[in-house]
């Protein structure tokens, strides 16, 4: 049987910083107080994601690259990932200050932690009014210099702080230094990885009085701090047309404004994914159709070549490798 535009049961993470919103706006159907984040598409060990929609219902991401390959993946990138999924998506809902940190790159996260590195970005669905996003620093930085203010306590005086709104995007490259800020809920596109290292954390408690463990001694060999300040996207919107948005070694990622039924065509050799940030849609192969709407991710198997997306109004990130 032929594979078809796959949907995933959403993975739905409490975090002490999380809130209302994934639940409130996206409908994610969750009992957790604080839900933060949902993992839409994950092949991260002990959460990996679960077929939700079609004959393949039930069955997990790993087992569909075991059996599918090639099909699922594309050639060239079955070569080099294997059964394994190159990347993770996900919607994340800041009720308050996430804590300030950085990723290793692909060398420093393989050598500590047998893992990718953690390129990822951001695209703000919603924000608060004067919500914001720390990236980077906001003057010319040392390591000297860092680990002065963070031994004084006075972190927050040299970063960067960006009030952000709907549609704002940002690319968050290895050893960069960032936050998401309370109020903001975004969707995020990243390597495959889970390692975070936390170097401040506003001092807060869980309700048991612990702090959470900082990872000061592992971050300073992964800071960047030479890097040019070219984290935030530029971007055009087309109708019914694809605009770059980032493209990188590890993802491509395109605004899709949909308004019209428009033929798609793959020639690449990847898989691509649509992620819902606004609006509705549905996607039509030539044995299956799959509705989405806001807050809903969809990936389409690199066998597929040809598909039509039909909406009167949706917005939509489109990613490949």
């Amino acid at each position: 049987m032929k594979l078809y535009p796959l949907k995933f049961q959403p993975i739905l993470k409490e975090k002490i910083w999380g809130g209302n919103k994934l639940k409130e706006i996206l409908g994610k159907a969750s009992k957790l107080p604080n839900a933060g984040e949902s993992w839409e598409i994950s092949d991260v060990e002990g959460d990996v994601s679960i077929v939700a929609n079609g004959f393949l219902k039930g069955q997990s991401l790993k087992q569909l690259l075991e059996t599918y390959q090639a099909e699922l993946l594309g050639a060239s990138h079955y070569e080099v990932f294997g059964n394994k999924f190159p990347l993770l998506i996900k919607f994340i809902d800041a009720k308050e200050d996430l804590s300030i940190q950085l990723h290793p790159n692909d060398e420093l996260a393989a050598k500590r932690h047998n893992s990718f590195g953690k390129t990822e970005m951001w695209y703000v669905m919603q924000a608060d009014k004067d919500a914001n996003l720390i990236v980077g620093f906001n003057q010319e930085m040392t390591p000297e210099k860092y680990l002065k203010h963070l031994e004084n306590k006075t972190l927050t005086e040299i970063l960067n702080f960006d009030k952000v709104k709907t549609g704002d995007t940002y690319f968050i490259e290895v050893g960069r230094v960032h936050a998401i800020g309370a109020g903001v809920m975004l969707a995020e596109i990243q390597q495959t990885s889970d390692i975070t290292y936390r170097v401040y954390d506003w001092d807060r408690v869980d309700d048991n009085g612990n702090e959470r463990d900082l990872h000061n001694d592992l971050a300073i060999d992964a800071f960047n701090f030479d890097m040019p300040d070219n984290f935030r996207i530029d971007y055009q919107i087309m109708e019914n047309r694809s605009s770059k948005m980032v493209n990188c070694p590890y993802f491509t990622t395109r605004m899709l404004h949909v308004t019209e039924s428009i033929l798609k065509l793959n020639t690449k050799d990847s898989f691509f994914i649509y992620i819902c940030v606004e609006g509705d849609a549905m996607i039509e192969t030539e044995n299956a159709s799959e509705f989405i709407k806001q807050g809903e991710t969809l990936l389409i198997p690199a066998a597929i070549k040809t598909y039509k997306i039909t909406s009167s109004n949706a917005k939509l990130l489109e990613v490949y490798v």
